[in-house]
Parts: structure tokens; C-alpha cells; sequence
């Protein structure tokens, strides 16, 4: 029997990952190949030409999957009916400014869209937040749409935990899809703890940790730490622009494993609210080992923490604390 449509929003649509994205979910790879969808595509009056563009181009590419697309500058429209939402759209810090007033301008646009969300989307809307400070935006997202489930908003932290997989595959000279459970704690910031204890590669003689087969504990401690910390700092030195088509890539990755589940003995890593796991303060939007089952996450539990990855537990908590409390302090 053919599956009704699931409405998913991109905020943000006529930007770079926007552009990235909107073909990837209309192909299948977000929700599956079975699922058909209407693209909901939100942006800001300015770029009202360009996401027409973005829509017309949906059209000619006449993706089977694709049974409707919405290309709006209002937020209501946008959020009428949707069940997953992925927040692309913010405002990026330019050069001069301060960090208050990207965080202000942030909560002013979460706030807003919070609103639109709490009142017109599905109600078990499942919510995916990209633009940065992600996991602070989504912290100002939740608080300000209380009737959506806290565990259905979140943010992308897949981005990070792809690249600790990537670093991982080229330093072995292993295929990327043998190499599972590594984490990214905290923040998706230059904070982040990349953490490979816990990770395997799959090989001959059966799987094998990440430690023992790289045998190099300076070079996992410290140069592929500060590589993943700062992957997208240097894509920009590259590029000249950010990170686009592996944002949107680790976005589908993010919600087709929360909707359609993880594989059995691995886990994946997603920034959710804390409940104090691993002695994390809670009520902070912390990413986390997951594995997700019936369109849920649970973290994982009882993996061990050494002294050095419990200090970077500690040190990128202590930046979302400041954060969060720089972005209720842009409230009042």
C-alpha cells in the first residue's frame, strides 16, 4: 500500500545547504526510498527569487518521490502541517561582531520560528537544527515550543561524528562504512570532544578497536581531536565558503537514523536534550551517543570515561552553559 506523504521543512532552502539538501530528501535519501514527501521550503524575503529558483528546478527534475513543494517567505505557511523540520536558516557571524549579538540575532530568528512551529506543525513534529550556535538554537526553539516533545528537537552533530568516521577510514586506509562508535560530546563547536575509546573497525580477523590498530595514542589525543574540532574552519580556508554538501549529507543521515532506526551494535551521535547523563548538566542540548529504535533515541549508557575525556566532557559543557545563559540573557 503507498505510504501518505510526510511534509518535511527546510528553513533557510534557497542557501547553500539548503541547495544541497532539498534534492536529497526529494530523492529518498532522508526518509527512504519508499517515502514519498512535500518539500516545505522557508526563507527570507530577500532571497524570495532564488527560492522560486530552487522550486523550479525541483520541478524539472521530476524526483518520483516529490508530490509537492511550498516555497515561502512567510514562516506560517511554511510550518502548516510539517512533520519533520530541519532548521538550515540563521544568521551567520560576520566579521566586527561581537558573539552577543550573533547570539541575539539567533534567538530573535529561533524565537520566530518557534512560534510558527508550536502553533502550525504536526504535533510529533520531529525538529533538526543546523544553523550555529545549533545546539543553543536549539535550546531558544524548545523553550519556545513547549507542546513539542522535548526529545523531537535537536541538532546536528552528525557532521562531526561523519569526519572523526573519515579521519579514522583514511588514517587506516579502511573503507568508512568498517569503522562505527565513535562519539562527539558537547558542543558542535571547536569545543567538541571527537572520542574514539569506544570505537571499532571492522576486519578480517573480526572487529578490532580503534586504538589498538592505530597504535598511536598522541596522534588520536591531540592532531585528530584539533582536525575534527576544526574541519570546518579549514573547508572554509579551501572553499572560501562553508561546509554545504557534508552538512546536508550528515542532516539526511541524522533523521533517516532517527525515523528508520540505527543498525544493531552501533550508535550514532546527536546533540539532545540532556537529562544528566555522564554527569552533564542537564537541561542543555548536548550531543551524545544515540541509538534510535521506533522513531525514538535513547543514549547510550555505561561506557567509561577516562580522566582526559572527562575534563573534555567538563570543558565543552562549561561553553554551552555560557552560551545558554548569553541566550536568556538576549531574552530579557
Amino acid at each position: 500500500m503507498a505510504k501518505n506523504p510526510l511534509r518535511v521543512l527546510v528553513t533557510g532552502a534557497a542557501g547553500q545547504i539548503g541547495y544541497a539538501l532539498v534534492p536529497m530528501i526529494a530523492r529518498g535519501i532522508m526518509l527512504g526510498p519508499e517515502q514519498p514527501v512535500i518539500l516545505h521550503m522557508l526563507d527570507i524575503q530577500p532571497a524570495a527569487e532564488a527560492l522560486n529558483g530552487v522550486k523550479m528546478e525541483l520541478v524539472d527534475a521530476a524526483f518520483p518521490l516529490l508530490k509537492g513543494v511550498v516555497a515561502s517567505t512567510d514562516a506560517v505557511e511554511a510550518c502548516t502541517g510539517v512533520n519533520v523540520a530541519v532548521m538550515v536558516g540563521g544568521f551567520p557571524r560576520k566579521e566586527g561582531m561581537e558573539r552577543k549579538d550573533v547570539m541575539s540575532k539567533n534567538v530573535s530568528i529561533y524565537k520566530s520560528q518557534a512560534s510558527a512551529l508550536e502553533k502550525h506543525a504536526a504535533k510529533d513534529c520531529k525538529v533538526l537544527v543546523v544553523a550555529n550556535p545549533a545546539n543553543t538554537n536549539a535550546l531558544i526553539l524548545k523553550e519556545f515550543a513547549p507542546s513539542i516533545p522535548q526529545k523531537n528537537i535537536t541538532c546536528l552533530t552528525r557532521l562531526d561524528h561523519n569526519r572523526a568516521l573519515g579521519q579514522i577510514s583514511e588514517r587506516l586506509s579502511v573503507q568508512v562504512s568498517d569503522v562505527k562508535n565513535v562519539i562527539i560530546w558537547g558542543n558542535h563547536s571547536s569545543t567538541q570532544y571527537p572520542d574514539v575509546n569506544h570505537a571499532t573497525v571492522k576486519t578480517q580477523a573480526g572487529e578490532k578497536p580503534v586504538r589498538e590498530l592505530v597504535k598511536d595514542d598522541e596522534w588520536l589525543n591531540s592532531t585528530f581531536i584539533t582536525t575534527v574540532q576544526q574541519r570546518g574552519a579549514a573547508i572554509i580556508k579551501a572553499r572560501k565558503l562553508s561546509s554545504a554538501l557534508s552538512a546536508a549529507s550528515s542532516a539526511c543521515d541524522h533523521i533517516r537514523d532517527w525515523v528508520c532506526g540505527t543498525s544493531e551494535g552501533a550508535w550514532v551521535s546527536m546533540g539532545v536534550y540532556s537529562d544528566g547523563s555522564y554527569n552533564t548538566p542537564a537541561g542543555l542540548i548536548y550531543s551524545f551517543p544515540v541509538t534510535c529504535r521506533n522513531g525514538e533515541w535513547t543514549i547510550v549508557q555505561g561506557l567509561k570515561i577516562d580522566e582526559f575525556s572527562r575534563k573534555k566532557l567538563d570543558l565543552t559543557a562549561q561553553e554551552l552553559s555560557e552560551e545558554k545563559s548569553l541566550a536568556y540573557s538576549c531574552l530579557s
